[in-house]
């Protein structure tokens, strides 16, 4: 998008997150853009991920929509504090709705917003769709941690 840096390559470049780390050499280097109040990515499924031919594997979904909705929140909450870096954010609890099968062929965009923003977290709906359609749905919260906690220092 723009042939600007995603969140993840400009803020964590050194992230090795399986669904979102541009370090992880067999992750799903998902990739997330800000654009009008909302964040958008776009991720092309391999055969590799598929649960049975054609169609996209759940815990693949569960991954990319718990990682986009993260980043969503981290950037957020950094707009929120005006900072000029996000602050490490890690899953609270996420629900994800598996609506209708997601084919593996062709390009999967994802959709985030946020609904809610407190100082230390931000509660977010994503959705993942193909060619047009909503496949799954996301709704999740998302906390900002503070030093001590494991993934502080992560990016």
């Amino acid at each position: 998008m723009d042939n600007a840096l995603s969140l993840q390559e400009k803020y964590a470049p050194e992230n090795a997150c399986f669904g979102c780390g541009p370090a992880n050499t067999k992750g799903l280097k998902l990739q997330s853009f800000p654009k009008d109040g909302l964040v958008i990515a776009h991720w092309h499924p391999s055969a590799y991920h598929e649960a049975f031919p054609g169609v996209l594997n759940g815990g693949i979904i569960g991954t990319l929509l718990d990682c986009h909705s993260n980043w969503t929140s981290a950037w957020h909450l950094m707009l929120a504090r005006k900072e000029n870096h996000p602050p490490c954010t890690v899953t609270a609890e996420y629900h994800i709705k598996l609506l209708k099968p997601t084919p593996t062929k062709g390009v999967l965009e994802l959709v985030a917003e946020v609904v809610d923003v407190k100082p230390d977290r931000a509660e977010i709906k994503a959705k993942l769709l193909a060619g047009g359609t909503v496949c799954a749905t996301c709704e999740g919260q998302f906390v900002a941690v503070k030093p001590g906690h494991p993934a502080y220092h992560r990016w």
